[in-house]
């Protein structure tokens, strides 16, 4: 269902303010030594609540975003067990307790953090007006390799995931792009009507987060 264009204009305004807002409470309380356990506790309901503001903000709400949402989730959480239990894609690593409810060792949020990263890259890259699907699949699978490259000695720190040998290797982010490419495509097939600024916004702020706890 599309919404009237002024609705729409309110509501990704109201995400946008709430993604920064968020991101700037979680940083602060996990830079400040007496707040980070109970911040720690709550990523994994930050990531939740992205995925909502994404959902409020997302255009034309219907069957195609939550096909979408399934996809990557199942997608994302198949990907992280073969990366677990096979060792081939990223390398060796296991996970930590912050990001919590888990199966199998793998938390379940995991599966929604590749849909919130594909999404909000793929509509990043709409804004872009690049007319070249696979010139847009590939620079978005460059940003997330970048992203990924902040996100790691932080991911580590805050005890998401651990690496063998406390090393991480560089297989991992040729892995990283090698997913985006997949996932990016799938992201191109949805033939998403071009959506506001909500998930840019929470890719900059991504960004923004992990380069500032380095």
């Amino acid at each position: 269902m599309e919404r009237p264009k002024n609705i729409t204009r309110r509501r990704t305004a109201t995400v946008v303010r709430l993604i920064i807002i968020f991101h700037i409470v979680g940083l602060v309380g996990l830079y400040l030594a007496i707040s980070k356990p109970l911040f720690m506790l709550l990523v994994p309901f930050h990531l939740l609540l992205m995925t909502v503001l994404l959902f409020f903000s997302h255009n034309r709400f219907g069957s195609k975003i939550i096909y979408f949402f399934a996809l990557l989730f199942i997608t994302g959480f198949a990907v992280e067990w073969a990366g677990i239990y096979t060792g081939q894609l990223f390398g060796s690593y296991t996970y930590g307790p912050t990001l919590g409810l888990g199966f199998a060792g793998i938390p379940l949020i995991m599966g929604i953090n590749w849909f919130l990263l594909i999404y909000s890259t793929g509509v990043s890259l709409q804004h872009l007006r690049i007319r070249s699907m696979w010139i847009r699949i590939i620079i978005g699978a460059i940003i997330l390799v970048v992203l990924d490259y902040f996100i790691e000695p932080v991911a580590i720190r805050l005890n998401y995931w651990h690496w063998a040998g406390n090393y991480i290797p560089v297989q991992n982010y040729g892995c990283w792009f090698i997913i985006g490419v997949a996932l990016l495509f799938v992201f191109e097939k949805f033939n998403f009507k071009k959506q506001g600024i909500a998930g840019p916004a929470l890719l900059v702020c991504q960004f923004i987060f992990f380069a500032a706890l380095q």
